[in-house]
């Protein structure tokens, strides 16, 4: 952990500014990480559990109110550049100093029996309920980054920060079974250092990882805060304004699936509405009223019936051109979004489709 911590604050990030807020993430995240090895330290090397349990008890519960804001600010942060502001900050601290008086008082002050016991059982859920909110508020954050890449963009752009969500549910458990295991008898305290080093590899392999799809990322939600809004976007389209909105719009699309535009790898909302000669708004609003669907997977439904006529009439062509014909990204994204959707990979369809021409 030390290593992970002193690695995500000194290694070096490649210089363009549009990674600021991804260092900004990695640095907060280092200094938990730092803060979570020390308090570990403290109770392998200073015995102070075997000292002083209530003192063992306060530390713990102290960081991990801390190291709960600093976890959730660093990767709420990666999907929200304007989350982590100066009265936030102060929020947060004042609370992380409010909760370590007060259980300071129950731990040390009270006198041990039932009173004590209360008083950990409400600072135990006092935790519990801090951590919960905050996974709350980066799952919120999270599943708005997705709608709009799913509403912009043909690529799914979501599979690059899906280790968010999974990394957040998992901290869920990890903090609360940590904070359970705080009250173990002490010759079970290795449980409690144990069980968290997957976690923590987890954390810093997915970190890494990330940093080679970040800018792709953060290009997306740049894009949709900074972006000038058109004025005809602005215009507030009643509902009694949308059947002839869409009569203008579906032929133009229907035109233009005709011509497999829709093979275009990389296509954005912003592209088509250009092609169409409309605006996203629009083009937006048509999608969802008429397919009832996002526009990647209106795309990717158009790319899929496409790659299945030309699999059934071109049995010669091979599974990697068909899906760089239809416009996917790779062989094996297709191959996923094929079986996904049909039950079956490309290849087993194709025999299918086949046999039955023979019978």
């Amino acid at each position: 952990m030390i290593f992970f911590g002193a690695y995500f604050i000194l290694a070096r990030t490649p210089d363009k500014a549009i990674y600021d807020n991804y260092i900004r993430s990695r640095h907060i995240m280092g200094v938990a990480l730092l803060l979570l090895a020390a308090n570990y330290s403290v109770h392998f090397f200073a015995g102070l559990r075997f000292r002083d349990v209530n003192a063992a008890i306060l530390m713990n519960l102290s960081t991990y109110f801390l190291c709960y804001w600093l976890f959730s600010s660093a990767l709420t942060t990666l999907l929200d550049r304007f989350y982590l502001t100066r009265k936030r900050f102060l929020a947060h601290i004042y609370r992380w100093l409010a909760f370590t008086a007060l259980s300071g008082v129950v731990l040390l002050w009270l006198p041990d029996g039932i009173v004590q016991n209360i008083g950990l059982l409400v600072m135990a859920l006092w935790l519990m309920v801090y951590g919960v909110v905050l996974a709350r508020r980066l799952i919120i954050a999270y599943r708005r980054a997705v709608r709009i890449f799913d509403d912009t963009h043909s690529d799914h752009i979501g599979a690059y920060i899906r280790w968010l969500s999974i990394f957040t549910y998992w901290a869920v458990l990890i903090g609360v079974g940590c904070g359970l295991l705080t009250f173990l008898p002490d010759e079970y305290i290795y449980l409690w250092i144990i069980s968290s080093i997957p976690f923590y590899i987890y954390l810093f392999c997915s970190y890494m990882n990330y940093l080679l799809f970040y800018e792709r990322v953060e290009q997306v939600l740049e894009a949709e805060i900074t972006e000038d809004t058109p004025a005809e976007e602005v215009i507030t389209i009643m509902p009694d304004d949308m059947p002839a909105c869409f009569a203008e719009i579906e032929p133009k699309i229907n035109d233009w699936i005709k011509t497999n535009g829709f093979t275009l790898p990389g296509l954005s909302i912003e592209d088509v509405a250009q092609i169409l000669d409309t605006n996203r708004t629009y083009l937006s609003l048509y999608i969802r009223e008429k397919f009832n669907t996002s526009f990647r997977e209106w795309i990717t439904d158009l790319r899929l019936v496409y790659a299945q006529q030309i699999l059934a009439e071109y049995p010669e062509i091979t599974i990697t051109s068909v899906s760089e014909t239809a416009g996917f990204l790779s062989r094996s994204h297709f191959t996923r979004v094929f079986t996904q959707k049909m039950g079956c990979t490309p290849t087993r369809w194709r025999k299918s489709k086949e046999n039955e021409q023979k019978e």
